[in-house]
């Protein structure tokens, strides 16, 4: 593969991206888009923009908040809806904790991480959405290389992977019973590379934390998480000073960071070309299980 094919974006993927996206706006009465402030949703919207241009994106965005995520990423989701006038919808774990539907985890590795799918469920039921649009890629880990691009949840809001439908010649069902809804995937054909291809030609701003930046870290288990109040440590984790960039943004209490001197996408780009380990090996709520993902779909998630 030539240098240059490696930094090109295939128009193809953009193309079968916006098709999706009109496609879901055209069967489904109340879709919104999963919104988390990283790469990938940011990438969505994008699309969106280009799909219903010179109308505004006419989805709304909803984000579950877990209330440990990031700093710079709701600044940034807060500068994006401000800038280009969209509709946010935000829904709190820390809600369904204190309804007593979900449980705080204790221990080392306690995350909010699975907890969200409650949160996310009653959102549906609440807001009546029958088309959820996010940003998975089957490039990221095993489980979400099962999903069809209409995903179809049942009307308990479960995944089952022997009961997707086909999808012959780009021909996309979105024909659902009533409590049935659907997870849309727009860029589930793209890679990681892709992905950062499209946000340089498109000249995309991004959350801060994906650039190198010094902050306080900690080393576990040989990798390296961001100091902060909602990690549980051990007395012999203590902070230090490290620049460091995150592949993927998710909460506080499950996502590493990689040290990196990158602060430039052409730095983040060669980078990526040379990593040993995938986008999500740094995504300690993966590693639970060798089916960990794969059993939060089965359980709603996203």
């Amino acid at each position: 593969m030539s240098n240059k094919i490696q930094w090109e974006f295939p128009q193809a993927l953009e193309d079968e991206a916006i098709y999706i996206l009109r496609e879901t706006a055209a069967q489904f009465e109340r879709p919104a888009i999963l919104f988390s402030g990283g790469k990938d949703s940011i990438t969505i919207v994008r699309l969106a923009q280009k799909a219903f241009y010179p109308g505004k994106c006419p989805f709304p965005l909803l984000h579950i908040d877990t209330g440990h995520n990031f700093p710079e990423t709701i600044q940034f989701r807060d500068w994006l809806v401000a800038s280009l006038g969209l509709e946010l919808v935000v829904r709190n774990v820390q809600d369904s904790i204190n309804q007593g539907k979900v449980q705080e985890e204790t221990g080392k590795y306690a995350s909010r991480n699975a907890l969200q799918t409650v949160t996310l469920l009653d959102a549906i039921e609440e807001m009546k959405y029958d088309a959820c649009i996010g940003g998975a890629r089957r490039d990221e880990e095993k489980a979400r290389a099962k999903e069809r691009i209409f995903s179809v949840r049942d009307e308990f809001g479960q995944w089952n992977a022997k009961m997707q439908r086909p999808e012959l010649f780009d021909m996309l069902n979105g024909k659902i019973n009533i409590g049935e809804n659907v997870r849309v995937f727009p860029i589930s054909n793209w890679t990681e590379l892709d992905v950062w291809n499209y946000i340089r030609r498109e000249k995309l701003e991004i959350p801060s934390i994906y650039f190198s930046h010094e902050r306080d870290i900690i080393e576990r288990d040989g990798m390296y998480w961001p100091a902060s109040p909602f990690l549980n440590t051990t007395d012999e984790e203590v902070p230090f000073r490290q620049k460091v960039r995150f592949r993927t943004v998710g909460d506080m209490t499950c996502t590493a960071a990689v040290i990196s001197e990158a602060d430039k996408l052409e730095d983040i780009i060669s980078e990526i070309l040379e990593a040993k380990i995938s986008e999500r090996g740094a995504r300690i709520d993966d590693k639970r299980s060798e089916a960990a993902m794969e059993k939060r779909k089965q359980a709603g998630y996203f």
